[in-house]
């Protein structure tokens, strides 16, 4: 039973991650409720490995139906890989505590900005690949990929915000290309857990299933509904994070 309400979870995980990012959220905690005699890194591992392989699927499915600008994107999910190799051998060197102020009050900020801006993120702007535009993706995928490395929560939420303002996405294709860099940052964890051992494989390939099936209709929905919906899913996931990180920092 615990198996499958882990697939379920899972599923909306991999849903809600296509869609407007985020997804671990859900099932990070489901795997550590259901696995409470592993480690954490050995849950770590088997995490990665189903969001990797969801986060692979929707890509697929991305791509088809979403012009992204891969020029700019590969050299951001390198940049991203890379960094994120470092944020995790920095992980001892800056306290959590201080991480978790940090990020709550830049998610407050995306927050209200991104309320107050309507029309953020409607229109999606055709962005000319030059190298000025290529330095700035190789910026953010440093940025994000050191962070997800380093903590993590909440990284797909910066990354499709950097790329609604600093690229004039609109929100659709800022998921979409968000999930390229998140393919970086979940390969260079993956090349750590798979060689050590810290993947259940007999509950990861089942978890990873059920995540694909989630992420293939979570991109359905983003494709389907546009960008005004991910705005409301990404400003629902940005209240949720916010109000989690809050309740962290104050108990």
């Amino acid at each position: 039973m615990d198996l499958y309400t882990l697939g379920f979870f899972s599923f909306c995980g991999g849903l809600i991650d296509a869609a407007v990012g985020g997804g671990g959220l859900v099932l990070m905690p489901a795997l550590l409720h259901a696995l409470p005699d592993y480690g954490l890194t050995t849950v770590f591992g088997t995490n990665k490995f189903a969001v990797w392989a969801g986060t692979l699927s929707s890509i697929f499915r991305y791509a088809k139906g979403v012009k992204i600008v891969w020029k700019i994107m590969i050299p951001t999910a390198l940049s991203a890989f890379f960094f994120s190799y470092l944020g995790a051998m920095s992980v001892s060197l800056i306290p959590k505590e201080t991480m978790q102020v940090v990020v709550f009050i830049l998610l407050v900020t995306m927050a209200i900005y991104t309320f107050i801006k309507k029309d953020l993120g409607r229109e999606h702007q055709h962005v000319e690949v030059s190298s000025k535009e290529i330095a700035k993706g190789i910026i953010f995928g440093s940025l994000i990929g050191f962070y997800d490395g380093l903590f993590g929560p909440g990284s797909g939420s910066f990354l499709i915000f950097l790329f609604v303002r600093g690229f004039g996405f609109d929100f659709l294709n800022a998921s979409a290309s968000a999930k390229l860099i998140n393919m970086g940052t979940f390969t260079a964890a993956l090349l750590f857990f798979i060689p050590s051992g810290n993947v259940l494989w007999d509950v990861g390939l089942f978890v990873a299933g059920c995540n694909i099936l989630g992420a293939l209709v979570g991109v359905f929905l983003a494709i389907r509904y546009g960008s005004r919906f991910i705005r409301i899913g990404f400003l629902i996931l940005l209240t949720f994070l916010i109000g989690r990180m809050g309740l962290n920092i104050l108990l």
